[in-house]
């Protein structure tokens, strides 16, 4: 999962229910812990408390060497911001044929990447957001 689809909940935007919907079924969510980081900085910013109820049904993904061959896959696929490249770069650790994890986002660009790599990306590609 990556930061843009839990901040869509953790903030009740207009995507929200999207999230919702296609998480729906869904037996595991993991991420990278760079989530938390980046879900506290949006909630700091607008001055609201850090959800840890919304947070504390995710698995985070600790990888034990640095990514850098699932940097480069990533990057093959695709142009990234860093934090972007990290999550997918996060997600190849977990599943390296991308086969059989699905990549939750509600970000066009990185959505496109992760499809690239071969992973189901939900909810479905649809316009772009950021």
């Amino acid at each position: 999962m990556d930061t843009s689809a839990i901040v869509s909940l953790a903030f009740d935007d207009e995507d929200a229910e999207r999230v919702v919907r296609a998480l729906q079924g869904v037996s595991r969510l993991v991420s990278s812990n760079l989530l938390e980081a980046e879900l506290r900085s949006a909630r700091n910013r607008r001055g609201f408390a850090f959800p840890d109820a919304l947070v504390s049904a995710l698995h985070w993904i600790h990888p034990r060497r640095p990514l850098t061959g699932e940097f480069r896959v990533a990057t093959r696929a695709g142009s990234l911001r860093g934090a972007d490249l990290w999550h997918v770069a996060s997600a190849l650790y977990l599943s390296p044929t991308a086969s059989d994890l699905a990549f939750v986002t509600m970000d066009f660009d990185q959505a496109k990447v992760a499809a690239r790599l071969g992973f189901l990306v939900l909810p479905t590609l649809g316009t772009p957001c950021t």
